[in-house]
């Protein structure tokens, strides 16, 4: 640990993510706005053939393929989401409303593949549990899995952070 800030316990780390869920769910209704409107628009140009008996949304769902591509945008969107905010300022808009910050072990930003692995292994926050049983350490699964931690800003450090992004 860094040893300037404390490491953010269970309750707030679920605070902030309660945040960035609000964030994330209208980054994912976006997404499939603009999803079904290429979608659409390859149907128009007739680059693909949509069953008339269909709307939109079902075509998607009985195909394969583009189920897939528009779970694995989904799934994308959502981790670039937060290894761009993790890997620029160490916080998530959430974690900036809750005075948090992620970074390494020794207290420097993290990187993407750590942000990416991050994402992932955070298992839509559930990984977040391990941190009410370890109460030495305060880390969460994908902080142990990532080599990263999860501190408690200050105030002032907050502000601090927030102004150097101008």
């Amino acid at each position: 640990m860094s040893g300037e800030f404390p490491r953010a316990g269970f309750w707030r780390r679920f605070a902030s993510l309660i945040y960035d869920s609000l964030v994330v769910i209208s980054l994912s209704m976006l997404t499939a706005i603009l999803y079904f409107a290429i979608i659409q628009g390859l149907v128009a140009i007739g680059l693909l053939v949509q069953p008339k008996e269909l709307d939109p949304a079902a075509f998607i769902d009985g195909s394969t393929l583009l189920y897939g591509l528009r779970s694995a945008l989904f799934v994308g969107v959502n981790i670039v989401f937060f290894a761009y905010f993790w890997t620029k300022s160490g916080q998530t808009i959430g974690m900036r409303a809750w005075r948090l910050k992620v970074q390494t072990l020794d207290g420097k930003l993290i990187t993407w593949p750590q942000a990416i692995i991050r994402s992932v292994t955070a298992l839509l926050g559930i990984g977040n549990l391990i941190v009410l049983v370890d109460f030495k350490n305060k880390r969460a699964l994908q902080d142990y899995l990532s080599r990263t931690e999860v501190v408690a800003l200050t105030k002032e450090e907050n502000k601090r952070i927030y102004r150097s992004l101008d």
